[in-house]
């Protein structure tokens, strides 16, 4: 087990290097670039997008509506990235590590755009009559058979990956945060999760669907109103974290208090990696999603998809790091979830921490339903439809085994595998560049010209 854990610590410092974060926000920088930075230009045009999206069009397919597709993806992204994972970022990286987490959100709105509109555009029906899709499927039918070996790869570590990130790493979240807060043991919730999960997973992606637009909105509204309060109590520091934010992100932070320093690198390093974690932007899943949902363009899909990584990072992301910052708590030593539970605690003494294991729990238990479509599709790309039912049930299982035992390498391993998802998605992206061109033009002509 040793020699396994310094495996991967070896590998997960390669995949996570230098290399990755070039791959990753090139590709992201490249895609704004050929797109004439239509992601950020589109910001509202985006929001009143989504708004549309709760009834699909007559000549649309799909299994569910963009909207539900959209929360489905949330589901997925916003977990324990947004609250333990930024905390880590800024608790090991420094508050430069949040600069970099927006960078790679700027950028990462672009590669979710294309992996969603490439998802789309290449989906196709299984032999229940579903669509399904996503980078494994934008490979194959969009790069050809000589490519295959690279649909495969990806989903292969996707579906490998799905049950550490998206499986036994966010039910531990759940049980270790309640078993603090409210002193209940990790079983009773293992056992308490598994139900619920298999209540709604066996139903497949209609009934995730269906939880996920009704949970997804609640809990991130809750959310909110809590972390603002935080930042309305604090709200005489939040211009001075907001330039140590910025300064640190080119000079790295110095140590101070438990806090141990940290380098440029380590904040870019640190940012970009619990972005990826956060917002999956570069991992391709939203494509997964969005393939079932009712659409006939697959642009429209790309813009309401992309708005999931502007939601993700660059509104709960930022709220939770500047919690964090304008509370004083990143200099004590703190990491994950403890961290942020100090910042909420110091805002609001008794209650701050039952809170937020609240909203946690909520996140986490969401993201298990997103990444349990995920991963589902997955291995059916790899196994055939088959494999659905045994996979549906080894997931529900699964949570048990991971709200009940210890998980750090299990963490190790999901970083590691999430870069090793990136990598054949950001090649296909970059291959695919001018299909993602050629349709987003035509769609804006054509929106311009029945304007006009």
């Amino acid at each position: 087990m040793e020699l396994l854990l310094t495996f991967f610590n070896w590998l997960n410092g390669i995949v996570w290097g230098v290399p990755m974060i070039v791959l990753i926000l090139g590709t992201g920088l490249y895609l704004q670039l050929r797109l004439g930075f239509m992601p950020l230009r589109k910001l509202v045009y985006g929001f009143k997008m989504i708004w549309r999206s709760r009834t699909p069009g007559s000549a649309a397919e799909g299994e569910i509506t963009p909207y539900a597709a959209l929360m489905t993806a949330l589901s997925a992204t916003i977990g324990t990235g947004n609250i333990a994972g930024v905390a880590t970022a800024i608790a090991v990286g420094g508050p430069g590590a949040l600069f970099w987490m927006w960078v790679t959100a700027f950028v990462g709105m672009a590669t979710k755009y294309a992996e969603v509109v490439v998802a789309v555009k290449y989906r196709e029906v299984d032999d229940r009559g579903e669509h399904i899709g996503g980078p494994m499927f934008a490979i194959k039918n969009g790069l050809g058979r000589n490519w295959r070996w690279l649909a495969t790869a990806f989903a292969f570590f996707g579906g490998l990956a799905g049950f550490g990130i998206g499986n036994m790493v966010q039910a531990n979240g759940i049980a270790s945060a309640i078993e603090n807060s409210f002193g209940v043991q990790t079983w009773i919730t293992g056992a308490v999760l598994t139900v619920l999960t298999g209540l709604v997973v066996l139903g497949g992606i209609k009934r995730i669907g269906a939880v996920a637009e009704k949970i997804v909105p609640f809990m991130a509204i809750v959310y909110l109103i809590s972390v603002l309060f935080v930042l309305a109590i604090f709200a005489g520091n939040i211009p001075a974290a907001i330039v140590t934010i910025v300064s640190d992100a080119f000079t790295g932070s110095a140590a101070a208090g438990g806090f141990l320093g940290a380098s440029m690198i380590l904040a870019m390093q640190k940012g970009v990696a619990r972005g990826i974690f956060s917002n999956e932007a570069g991992l391709g899943t939203a494509g997964i999603a969005q393939a079932s949902g009712s659409t006939s363009d697959p642009v429209f899909s790309g813009v309401i998809g992309m708005m999931g990584t502007f939601i993700d990072t660059i509104i709960i992301c930022t709220l939770t790091g500047l919690a964090i910052m304008v509370t004083g708590v990143w200099t004590g030593g703190e990491t994950g979830a403890p961290l942020s539970s100090q910042a909420f605690e110091a805002a609001i003494p008794g209650a701050g921490k039952y809170i937020l294991t609240i909203c946690l729990a909520l996140f986490a238990f969401t993201t298990i339903l997103g990444w349990a479509y995920y991963a589902e599709k997955c291995w059916q790309f790899l196994l055939g439809t088959v494999s659905e039912k045994p996979f549906r049930l080894l997931w529900t299982v699964s949570i048990f085994f991971g709200a009940t035992l210890s998980l750090d390498f299990a963490w190790l391993v999901a970083d590691t595998l999430n870069a090793l998802m990136a990598i054949p998605n950001l090649i296909s992206l970059l291959l695919l560049s001018p299909v993602i061109v050629k349709l987003t033009r035509a769609h804006f002509a054509a929106e311009a010209a029945g304007r006009g």
